[in-house]
């Protein structure tokens, strides 16, 4: 293991946790259009400055300041993604982490290019939504590799059969899966309306409906650990946190709402809708980050249980046969 590397990763998941909070605050604050301009804000990239008498650089004020200071964080994300591809690749000799490093390069320069079409393209539902959606992708694949680099990870861990006839692994698989979808669909609705229009009832009807399975998934799935391994506090851990993290979101999801419910009779969005729908959004990334955490421990100790192979076994030379 190598513990540089590893807090590097810590470092850059830190970093796309603080991007997608700042982008939450782009959208909340509707100031995705405050410049035309994209890569580049009125012709400069950093702020405002005045040296030897000389003025240039973003005026960093209204919209301007969050827009602008998105698409720093984000180039500095870029930086900082780089420089781990570049320390994996110098220090880590296992080729699957290395390969994993590149797919986060791709997925934050893919993250670049779409930010700069929902600009270009004058913030198109759709590329709004696939944006928001690649920025949790992005941060679970850094937090992944952060979780790959890690001395409990490196560990040598006793695996255990899997218990009861409910799979587990598979049971965080589809709680992640649905975290994912619920993501998606909670990014189509933030950017379906901006803060002066009411959010459409189908979608808001159906981000709850998800809400609801997002709940018995990833509580099933954490009860069931806790109940079952007790002991073993490298799945215990990150259930619990999970299940804060997701008592959380949904207190932040009824705030968010009534808060957003008279925000169209408002001169312009107010505090307490942007500082809870931030807030909605940023703990969404969490309960995500851990739930992928939460599954790739369980992939990690527990095993299939010996009926279940022997009857996956059966069944392929079922297959076999027929």
């Amino acid at each position: 293991m190598n513990r540089g590397l590893h807090w590097f990763a810590c470092i850059v998941a830190g970093a796309t946790f603080f991007l997608i909070v700042a982008g939450a605050l782009v959208t909340s604050n509707a100031a995705g259009l405050a410049t035309p301009d994209w890569p580049l804000t009125e012709g400069a990239f950093l702020p405002k400055v005045e040296f030897l008498g000389i003025r240039t650089g973003v005026n960093m004020v209204g919209n301007l300041f969050w827009e602008h200071g998105h698409r720093m964080v984000a180039t500095t994300v870029g930086l900082l993604t780089i420089g781990l591809v570049i320390y994996l690749f110098a220090r880590e000799r296992r080729q699957w982490i290395r390969r994993l490093g590149l797919i986060a390069l791709f997925g934050v320069i893919a993250q670049g290019l779409l930010g700069g079409l929902t600009v270009k393209l004058m913030l198109p539902l759709w590329v709004s939504t696939a944006h928001a959606t690649l920025a949790q992708l992005f941060f679970c694949t850094v937090v992944s590799l952060a979780v790959f680099t890690s001395a409990s990870w490196m560990r040598e861990q006793p695996t255990m059969e899997e218990q009861g006839g409910l799979s587990l692994r598979y049971l965080c698989v589809a709680a992640s899966s649905a975290i994912l979808v619920q993501l998606i669909i909670g990014a189509t609705l933030r950017h379906s309306a901006t803060w002066d229009q009411h959010l459409p009832t189908d979608l808001l009807l159906t981000h709850v409906g998800g809400a609801i399975v997002v709940t018995l998934l990833v509580g099933s799935a954490a009860w069931l650990l806790l109940r079952r391994y007790p002991g073993e506090a490298f799945l215990t851990r990150p259930a619990k946190v999970a299940l804060s993290l997701l008592a959380l979101q949904l207190l932040l999801g009824v705030a968010a709402y009534i808060t957003r419910l008279g925000s169209p009779n408002d001169p312009q969005p107010l505090n307490p809708m942007i500082g809870i729908t931030v807030a909605h959004v940023a703990c969404g990334a969490m309960v995500f980050a851990t739930t992928i955490v939460l599954t790739l421990r369980s992939f990690k100790v527990l095993r299939a249980s010996e009926a279940a192979v022997r009857l996956s076994a059966q069944a392929r030379s079922l297959e076999y046969k027929l």
